[in-house]
């Protein structure tokens, strides 16, 4: 088994392609001018590979014929394919996807001469006790918090471990929260829907989060500088809820207000949730695992990425201003708002040095903001940006 230094493949082949994550994977290595192979489930998924300019390989997970005839003559795999969900009441097929589908494409690689298979598995796996940071070695707290913590769990075990007995690189990426442009479910309509003012009540807790471009930028480095064997924590910002609510309230001025419920409060919701998910017979996305992954909280240190496969994190303000810009253009938003031109240029400074910047005391307190495309009107307090 090979360690860091390999070479990117000319041809690879891609599971979950079209999906969010999946997608920008793919278009990121058709732009690299690579023979990408992609699994596509459905007719649907058909069309939005071949649209990327992928290959689409139609089957599922479970054909390892169709894996295996796919992947011959491919020198990397991406795993990307995998079901996130909580408040399941029957989570079998997700722990079938994403345990059972993991060793299904490892053994398929191995089959076909695969040189290395990058897994995308989640920060989840850590299992990091309550407010500690976690880190690829931190010891796991010894229970999961969720069904899709578990099957992620046992998911990147089972990669790992097949690894090593068929004698094929693994190298595993751990994204925290994946968010960008293009994505509108998940965590990612909780956020649209705060921006909207349809979330009545926060919890005050920590989230990290990275950004897509970053976390598709990780896969691609861990196919050519990652350890065989070695997971790598991808996470560029942890907050707490007061944090992300002022970067949101900076970026378009919404929400304008944030009210906070007790934990207890909280807690009570996800049990009141279970009980309705039971008598009604229907998923409902409110239970007890998942007030418990909220309340718990997560904090990712992604530096070893950093060091080890050279990554760069973007700031998490222009994560921020970039995601709800797009979701402005597909009216799902506020739009953004921008300080207004200054009517004066500021005098340069000595021998053409620049321009001169106010000292703190000399620059005014009142500063005039707008919405993109509309016209300059004066801050008031607690409604833009401090």
């Amino acid at each position: 088994m090979g360690g860091a230094g390999t070479l990117a493949s000319e041809r690879v082949f891609v599971t979950g392609g079209s999906g969010f994550l999946g997608g920008a994977l793919v278009k990121r290595l058709v732009d690299e001018g690579r023979h990408v192979l992609a699994l596509a489930r459905s007719v649907e998924a058909v069309g939005i590979l071949e649209a990327a300019g992928a290959e689409p390989v139609r089957g599922g997970l479970e054909s390892s014929s169709t894996l295996l005839a796919a992947m011959r003559g491919c020198g990397t795999v991406f795993h990307v394919a995998g079901v996130n969900a909580t408040c399941l009441r029957d989570p079998s097929e997700m722990l079938h996807a994403n345990i059972d589908g993991v060793a299904a494409v490892i053994r398929a690689a191995a089959s076909a001469g695969v040189g290395r298979v990058v897994h995308t598995s989640s920060a989840a796996t850590i299992g990091e006790p309550e407010g500690v940071v976690a880190r690829e070695d931190t010891s796991h707290r010894g229970w999961f918090l969720s069904d899709y913590e578990r099957s992620k769990f046992l998911g990147e075990r089972r990669a790992l471990d097949l690894g090593k007995t068929l004698g094929i690189d693994v190298v595993s990426v751990n994204p925290s929260s994946v968010q960008g442009p293009g994505r509108v479910e998940g965590s990612a309509r909780l956020l649209i829907d705060l921006v909207n003012g349809k979330l009545p009540v926060l919890v005050d807790t920590h989230l990290s989060i990275v950004d897509i471009d970053d976390c598709t930028q990780a896969h691609l480095l861990a196919e050519t500088h990652g350890v065989a064997g070695q997971r790598y924590l991808v996470s560029g910002a942890t907050l707490r809820t007061p944090e992300a609510v002022q970067l949101l309230r900076d970026a378009c001025g919404s929400p304008k207000r944030a009210r906070y419920a007790p934990r207890s409060v909280i807690t009570l919701a996800g049990a009141f949730g279970g009980v309705l998910t039971w008598l009604s017979h229907r998923d409902i996305p409110l239970c007890s695992e998942a007030t418990r992954v909220l309340l718990h909280g997560h904090r990712y240190d992604g530096s070893l990425a950093e060091r080890e496969l050279g990554l760069t994190y973007s700031p998490v303000v222009e994560t921020v201003r970039r995601t709800l810009a797009w979701y402005a253009e597909q009216g799902l938003a506020p739009a953004l708002l921008e300080p207004a031109v200054d009517e004066e240029t500021p005098d340069a400074g000595p021998e053409g040095e620049g321009a001169a910047v106010p000292a703190p005391e000399e620059r005014p307190r009142r500063r005039m903001w707008r919405r993109r495309g509309g016209a300059a009107r004066p801050r008031r307090p607690g409604r833009h940006p401090r």
